[in-house]
């Protein structure tokens, strides 16, 4: 080839006079055909501009919005723009109202301020510059649309006789563009039209024979301006029908004596045309571009004449027929229009139209001409070529009439050719330029210009001369997919210059595809007639020039054709019961199938009782309604298939008594269409047993990991017997089917053949990948390992990647096998790495895992926070601040600060300051503060001394109270333990504890060094409540609290033991109950035998005896307090020294005061015990008794 355009080469330069022939021409556009076919130059490198977008040249605008004139256009580098209006140059830069669109060429012009868009009409063209050449558009005429107003006329009403024919004008203004007629009345009802009233195409309204229905007074012409979107009406008309026999003979007379209805009656005729009125018209249409959104309409339109005005006559009926010619067209407006859209030059010729009646017929001829302006029959395509190389640029126009070769204008740059700079390389020959021996200056943009009277084409075609190494287009890697025994056209899009030559490789690059089961198309496409599986492979497309090579590969893949094995069958079903139709169908494993069904040919009913399933179709509760023809459509991605069957519905017979039992076991398990990792198992329902099956449930037993286990693999719907099985590699699957219906399971089916699964790379990768360091130095990088079935195969290992993030470009790796941890050593401190941990095995990788960001390992802060400062704000509250450390040192991930006194108070890492509670008042304390992370605290700060204020001292150590003779006593103390300051002495308080309330306070102040105190002087068997507490400069302590009591003999401090637990006091009160039990039942035996006793005895003598204080040398009872309501010893009280008086301080000697001690005549004891005293009374009753106050009350 390349000889042959050197020798083509040499001839043209030598021999041009042999080059005038057009034999020599035609076999010089013959051989360099492939050099002319369009090529799409990659943007990246250089092109001359294209224009890409452009408005129409016929441009009607709406004048209520902003003009947009488009103009786009690419090139590289990216071209410039410029407008001409009228032939002359548009300046935009003198209209502040016209703007360029950035990086285009589209021009706006804003009228939106009230400019009149008039002002802007005119013939446009853009131009679209770069250094390599100039690209024109079309020249864009600009007109704004017009809608103008109805003229103003007068219509007169209408009458007509029965039977007349009719014509209503419409006349509408002329607009810009022509507006879309119709009629309608006063309520935008459109009229009605028929065979009989119609509308012709210019808006006119016909009757053929007006009828008495046609009466109206408001028949309304509208126009409809599309651009603008307004609607105009004319006048109403009004029509009024009369029939003559429903007239009177006076009425009859007087129209008889006007011109309008004749008296006269006529005979009936043949129909006559209305329009056209001669026999014979002509029409000329224009062919292709123009008429590509409009249509040429031929109109005949009739009307019957009645000569008796009483009866009807038909409406004619109408036919067309084209001379020696079919009319492969369609008809509208009841057969009277004919519409001929995308007029060609084959519709020119004579049509007639027949209109006739019972009565006769009539015909017209219309003699169709078609003209056209020019249209392409090669228009000018891009040319690259590389230097030295030859090429040519053909425009070739056709039209009617036909431009001739001075019709046609080659222009370079937008300049006519014959002003352009001269290009030896270059020669014009007619409609084809000739290029040869280019250099790399040619480069340049030519325009084509073809016209008549009737428009004219306007083309750019650019010659860039480039010199470029081959490159496939093609994206690499794509995957085709056919069906077996179809056709397949692989491609191989490429650029190059010179054009590069294409071959063709199957899965390897030792041998060149050729034969004739292979087309090997011009622009690289391999063409194979009818694909099989042996076609199945890689393909490599190469292309070549002088300067270099470039492949691609693709791959193809041939599937299995989708076939229906088992159709739906015909099924009689009774009413209101359920019908399943099945639709098994194979087709290519690899491809996802769609099952659809239809009804009558349409889509089901939507009805919830019509359940699809993968492979069946179930109505439920069938009616007469869904009766039908249903077929099922098995769609894959490539191809599909069909079956049909239909559906009877029957009445129910009467149904006798029912007996529900589980579902018998499935039968006949069979696997097919076996599948590296899915299987088809198909079985036989077992009985129902009067309970229809809900559900199947399918099992499988792995025999090479749990054998003897039975596992739950899917479920599928009582009505499918089929289920396409998911399966894992490297299984030794074996299968049951269970059957389930509203009574239970059904025994389980017998197991299938066993079916082996091969091995396979892992699906998946392990999960909850994390990362940490344990070292300063390491990272330990951690996964949840996969389960066996995940392994898919033997050999499972974790290849685990790591890289240090945005320092490291490589990943390094180990793989691993039967753990979930590896150590990575040697890392920097606390740094981040991207991790990921793929799974593999003897037979491949895992997909590839997704990187997740993880840390080394934290080595100790190297810095302590610095400018550390104590503000005292109490004597037991300090507040701490410091100075951050930096985020160097912390050599990891901040946790907090730590500062350390007696005890670690621990504060966020964002805090700079902290409060320290709870310290001990007048006290030294030496602070510290260090900032920790995971791994652990860094330096301690400098030391920082500060001490606490006095604060009150705590409790006197102990308090207890003696007695040295009956009239004092002594009282003994020691120091706090919580001192809490300097000393300065006691405070000393005591008041005497009586009964009713409580004495004067007195109170003594004691020196520091001071440790007992005694009173003189005291009242005996008095009691008193003793108040101690220390004090210091900022003030008085809490109270330790005593209470002691005066005797004869000897001061008894307040027992601090519970004597209500001691084993003695216990033998006391069971003794004491028992002698009160027996006299109790001494008394009732006497009261049963009429006798009074001496207590009764007195009870009657005296009401209320008054109680009697006690004597001196009465027996004294030694005092016994409520143990359970007396605060313990050293109890504190409040500083004031207001003590709340116990109630439940009652004594024996309490007792003994209450009443006289009386004996009989015999010496017996009988005793009298009297009630509490008013003062005892007052006890609150819910209160615990002593076991005094217990025992008073159960005498």
């Amino acid at each position: 080839m390349r000889a042959g355009l050197n020798s083509l080469q040499t001839r043209l330069i030598g021999h041009k006079a042999v080059m005038d022939r057009p034999r020599e021409l035609a076999l010089l556009l013959l051989f360099l055909g492939h050099v002319i076919t369009a090529l799409e130059v990659p943007l990246d490198l250089p092109q001359p501009p294209t224009i890409t977008h452009q408005s129409p040249k016929d441009y009607i605008i709406d004048p209520r919005e902003n003009i947009v004139i488009h103009c786009e256009a690419k090139g590289k580098p990216h071209p410039s723009f410029s407008w001409t209006r009228n032939g002359t140059h548009f300046d935009m830069d003198k209209d502040p109202k016209v703007l360029m669109k950035p990086h285009s060429g589209t021009l706006v012009m804003d009228i939106s301020g009230g400019e009149r868009a008039e002002a802007y009409e005119g013939v446009y063209q853009c131009s679209a510059h770069n250094e390599l050449g100039t690209a024109v558009s079309n020249s864009i005429v600009l007109r704004q649309s017009r809608s103008p107003l109805w003229s103003k006329e007068r219509v007169s009403p209408i009458i007509a006789q029965k039977g007349q024919s009719l014509i209503l004008h419409c006349r509408p203004p002329a607009g810009l563009p022509p507006p879309i007629i119709f009629w309608m009345d006063n309520n935008f009802q459109r009229l009605p039209q028929s065979r009989r009233v119609s509308q012709a195409l210019n808006g006119d309204l016909y009757f053929s024979n007006v009828q008495p229905e046609d009466s109206r007074s408001n028949y309304i012409c509208y126009a409809r301006f599309p651009h603008t979107q307004t609607i105009q009406q004319k006048q109403p008309i009004s029509v009024r029908v009369l029939d003559m026999d429903s007239l009177n003979d006076t009425m009859a007379d007087y129209f008889n004596d006007t011109d309008l209805f004749s008296d006269k009656p006529v005979d009936e005729r043949a129909p006559v045309f209305m329009v056209p009125s001669e026999s014979v018209s002509f029409k000329m249409v224009l062919r292709g571009e123009i008429l590509e959104m409009e249509t040429a309409e031929m109109q005949c339109i009739f009307v019957a004449v009645m000569s008796l005005i009483f009866s009807f006559s038909p409406t004619p009926a109408i036919s067309w027929v084209k001379h020696n010619s079919e009319i492969p067209t369609s008809f509208l407006s009841f057969d009277k229009t004919l519409r001929i859209t995308d007029v060609s030059e084959a519709d020119a010729g004579e049509y007639r139209c027949i209109a006739n009646n019972r009565h006769g017929s009539v015909h017209h001829t219309i003699r169709v001409t078609v003209n056209a302006a020019p249209y392409w029959i090669s228009a000018p395509r891009n040319l690259v070529l590389a230097p030295k190389e030859m090429g040519i640029i053909m425009c070739r126009a056709a039209g009617h009439p036909k431009p001739s070769i001075r019709c046609i204008r080659w222009l370079m740059n937008g300049l006519p050719i014959e002003n352009a700079p001269k290009d030896p390389s270059r020669s014009v020959e007619g409609d084809t330029l000739i290029f040869s021996e280019v250099q790399t200056g040619s480069s340049a943009v030519y325009q084509c210009n073809a016209s008549n009277q009737y428009g004219y084409l306007l083309s750019n075609a650019f010659v860039s001369v480039l010199a470029e190494p081959p490159r496939v287009l093609t994206p690499p890697n794509i995957v085709y997919q056919v069906i077996m025994n179809k056709p397949m056209l692989l491609e191989c899009v490429t650029f190059g210059s010179p054009v590069p030559t294409i071959t063709w490789f199957k899965d390897s690059r030792s041998s060149m595809l050729e034969g004739n089961a292979y087309v090997f198309h011009e622009n690289g496409t391999l063409e194979i007639h009818m694909s099989q599986p042996s076609n199945s492979g890689k393909y490599t497309c190469v292309a070549r020039n002088n300067l270099g090579i470039s492949e691609n590969h693709v791959y193809l893949e041939v599937k299995e054709p989708t076939r229906i094995l088992r159709p739906p069958e015909y099924r009689e079903v009774q009413r209101n019961r359920d019908v399943v139709f099945e639709c098994k169908a194979k087709h290519d494993p690899s491809l996802v199938p769609t099952m659809t069904w239809l009804k009558d040919d349409g889509e089901l009913p939507d009805d919830e009782r019509f359940r699809v399933d993968s492979d069946s179709l179930t109505i439920t509760d069938v009616t007469e309604s869904d009766a039908g023809m249903y077929t099922c459509i098995m769609n894959t991605t490539l191809d599909q298939d069909s079956a049909s069957a239909q559906l009877t519905v029957v009445e129910a017979p009467p149904t006798p008594a029912v007996i529900y039992e589980q579902p018998g076991a499935p039968t006949d398990l069979e696997l097919t269409d076996p599948g590296a990792r899915s299987i088809q198992l198909t079985w036989t329902p077992g009985e129902e047993h009067n309970s229809p099956i809900k559900k199947f449930l399918i099992q499988y037993e792995d025999a090479l990991h749990q054998s003897g286990v039975w596992h739950n693999l899917t479920e599928v719907p009582g009505t499918k017997t089929t289920a396409h099985l998911k399966l894992s590699p490297y299984v030794h699957y074996s299968f049951r089917v269970l059957a389930l219906n509203d009574v239970g399971f059904s025994r389980p089916s017998m197991p299938s053949h066993q079916y082996r699964t091969s091995p396979a790379a892992p699906d998946e990768n392990p999960t909850e990948v994390k990362g940490h360091g344990t070292e300063h130095n390491n990272l330990v990088i951690t996964w949840k390992p996969l389960m066996p079935l995940q392994a898919n195969g033997p050999g499972l290992q974790y290849k685990v990647m790591w890289r240090q993030q945005g320092i490291e470009k490589d990943w390094t790796s180990v793989s691993v096998a039967n753990v979930s941890k590896f150590v990575v050593s040697g890392t920097p401190t606390f740094v981040p790495y991207e991790v990921m941990v793929q799974a593999l095995n003897d037979y491949g990788l895992g997909p590839k895992p997704g990187a997740v960001i993880r840390y080394s390992g934290e080595d100790f802060p190297s810095a302590a926070p610095g400018d550390v400062r104590v503000l005292v704000l109490n004597s037991t509250l300090a507040e701490a601040r410091w100075s951050p450390v930096s985020p160097e040192s912390v050599r990891g991930r901040l946790q907090g600060y730590k500062v350390q006194l007696s005890s670690h108070h621990i504060f966020s890492p964002n805090k700079t300051s902290g409060k320290l509670p709870d310290l001990l008042p007048y006290s030294v304390y030496s602070l510290r503060v260090t900032a920790f992370n995971g791994r652990g605290e860094g330096p301690s700060s400098i030391p920082q001394r500060f001490e606490t204020p006095e604060g009150v001292p705590g409790v006197p150590s102990f308090f207890k109270v003696s007695a040295l003779d009956l009239d004092s006593l002594t009282l003994e103390w020691g120091p706090p333990h919580e001192r809490n300051g300097r000393l300065t002495g006691y405070t000393f308080k005591y008041q005497i504890d009586s009964k009713n309330d409580l004495g004067l306070l007195e109170e003594l102040d004691l020196l520091s060094n001071q440790s007992s105190f005694t009173l003189h002087n005291l009242p005996h068997s008095t009691r008193y409540k003793f108040y101690i507490s220390a004090r210091t400069q900022r003030g008085v302590g809490p109270t330790l609290t005593e209470e002691a009591v005066t005797v004869l003999d000897r001061a008894m401090v307040s027992p601090q033991v519970d004597i209500a637990t001691q084993g003695w006091f216990i033998g006391l009160m069971s003794a004491i109950a028992l002698l009160i039990l027996i006299l109790l039942i001494i008394c009732f035996i006497k009261r049963n035998k009429g006798g009074k006793y001496p207590v009764k005895e007195k009870e009657d003598a005296h009401g209320d005896p008054e109680i009697q204080p006690m004597k001196e040398d009465d027996i004294t009872f030694g005092e016994y307090s409520d143990e359970d309501r007396k605060p313990l010893k050293g109890s504190r009280t409040p500083s004031s020294g207001t003590v709340k008086r116990d109630g439940s301080d009652d004594s024996l000697v309490d007792y003994g005061d209450s009443g006289d001690t009386q004996f009989n005549e015999d010496g017996s004891f009988i005793g009298q015990y009297s009630g509490r005293s008013d003062r005892d009374a007052t006890h609150d009753s819910s209160e615990p008794p002593s076991p005094v106050n217990a025992m008073n009350s159960f005498v």
